[in-house]
């Protein structure tokens, strides 16, 4: 299948609730976790709800590492979105997957843009056709 990237979406179950609701340390393992990977991190953002959760994202030059936590239910939701096939998703799911302390996970795996032709494969930065700002061939 021809597509431009994957997107790896991980449910992490029964973790330990303070890892989850603890901003520095889940941010902290998210960044390694794209560093695992082979990503090239480009910025972190991670916010704490009120009363508890965290959200955050770890933007890399492959696209993102994301996660949501529910504390109250030992529920993590991380999204690993990567193009090209030279990240390796298992080194960060192995890595959050330890320090969350998840005792069961859950992978799905999607195929995005996929694009014709199939039987070519695609290039992540092709060259556009010189344009000005209304669209129009310069």
């Amino acid at each position: 299948m021809n597509a431009l990237g994957r997107q790896i979406l991980v449910e992490f179950y029964h973790c330990n609730p303070r890892v989850l609701n603890d901003r520095d340390r889940i941010a902290s393992a998210m960044g390694e976790a794209a560093r695992l990977s082979g990503a090239t991190v480009v910025e972190e953002v991670f916010h704490l709800f009120n009363p508890y959760g965290i959200s955050g994202v770890v933007v890399i030059a492959e696209s993102h590492l994301s996660i949501h936590t529910w504390p109250e239910y030992g529920y993590a939701a991380v999204d690993l979105f990567t193009c090209g096939e030279e990240i390796l998703p298992e080194k960060a799911f192995e890595h959050l997957q330890k320090e969350l302390g998840s005792e069961s996970v859950s992978v799905m795996e999607l195929k995005r843009g996929i694009l014709e032709p199939k039987d070519k494969p695609l290039r992540h930065k092709p060259i556009l056709p010189a344009e000005d700002t209304c669209g129009e061939a310069a």
